[in-house]
């Protein structure tokens, strides 16, 4: 399964406490878990918990079912970065998310490139229209 990007987060956050622990970085250096605390982790992982589940009903050429999945990890996203004054996601996190969001489906079996250009968007666009963050 693709890694998820709040598993590569925390694990940034735990480098990030031991140099600071360590006395290797300054205090005022350190962003991770000011950026990322823990209610949009938790938060961002039930929105990937749906998403994970739906997986195994996607099938390669159900354009429709495949779309209408990332609509709603996408939205529910989303709504996460909106309880979170619209800033939770920032760019890093957001190229995280998508290249999730392309990764799992890839390794469902499912073309992205294909299913992508099948409508007229480029790899990269996938989750553009709906995307707010």
């Amino acid at each position: 399964m693709a890694e998820r990007p709040t598993t590569n987060w925390r694990r940034g956050m735990a480098k990030e406490a031991a140099k600071l622990a360590a006395g290797t970085l300054d205090p005022d250096c350190a962003c991770m878990i000011e950026l990322l605390p823990e209610e949009l982790l938790l938060e961002t992982d039930a929105v990937l918990d749906g998403f994970e589940a739906e997986l195994p009903t996607l099938t390669e050429g159900h354009d429709a079912q495949i779309f209408a999945a990332v609509e709603r990890v996408v939205l529910a996203l989303n709504a996460v970065n909106a309880a979170h004054d619209e800033c939770a996601l920032e760019t890093d996190e957001r190229e995280q998310l998508c290249a999730y969001i392309d990764k799992a489906l890839t390794e469902q079996g499912v073309d992205v490139a294909a299913l992508t250009a099948r409508h007229g968007l480029g790899r990269h666009e996938l989750t553009d229209r709906w995307r707010d963050w």
